[in-house]
């Protein structure tokens, strides 16, 4: 088997994470590795299909075994938002200061502030579809707190800590978030393909 993947991301956080996670077993290829440039819309209305529709692009078109990841952040008292459209939440642009602004101003004087982060990965191998799942609940704090991380950490505080994920080391925050709860269950699944 091939011991090449692609992970369908340029994100150099999650990249890292999960080369971390992953190890030596298999190389783990970026989408700038690959030479793709491709603006890969994500037009499903679930973490699922976003995933999917990022995997199936690389597998489809490079005809590399690939995985993708969608993740997000649901708030309880906003229904689950922002949810799919967490990283373009107030802006069309990945603008993390406008979405927390945003996140803040919604919940202001709300009391459930329960939220949970989620990841779903997606893994293409010789054409089969495989899906993991990672959540780690927690809460919305009232104020940013912690400069680590990205996206809206300064202001998640995971369920048994007093900390937000930005207060925490990467070591810390990769051992219990939702990518790598999601990633170690790719991961275990990798182990196990026969050679």
């Amino acid at each position: 088997m091939d011991k090449k993947l692609v992970f369908a991301t340029n994100n150099l956080h999650k990249l890292e994470e999960v080369r971390n996670i992953i190890g030596n077993s298999f190389e783990i290829l970026s989408l700038s590795d690959i030479n793709c440039n491709d603006d890969i819309p994500e037009t499903a209305d679930t973490f699922e299909g976003n995933a999917l529709i990022k995997a199936r692009h690389i597998y489809n078109k490079y005809g590399m075994n690939s995985f993708a990841d969608d993740s997000g952040l649901e708030v309880d008292a906003l229904d689950g938002a922002p949810g799919v459209h967490s990283a373009r939440y107030a802006t069309e642009g990945h603008d993390h200061e406008a979405n927390i602004n945003k996140l803040l101003g919604a919940l202001n004087g709300k009391e459930n502030r329960d939220a949970q982060f989620r990841t779903v990965a997606a893994l293409i191998i010789d054409g089969k579809e495989y899906i993991f799942d990672g959540i780690i609940k927690g809460s919305i704090t009232k104020e940013r707190a912690g400069k680590n991380g990205f996206g809206y950490d300064p202001v998640f505080m995971p369920k048994g800590y007093d900390k937000t994920f930005a207060q925490m080391t990467d070591k810390e925050k990769n051992s219990i978030s939702h990518r790598a709860i999601a990633m170690n269950k790719l991961n275990e699944f990798l182990k196990n393909l026969p050679e």
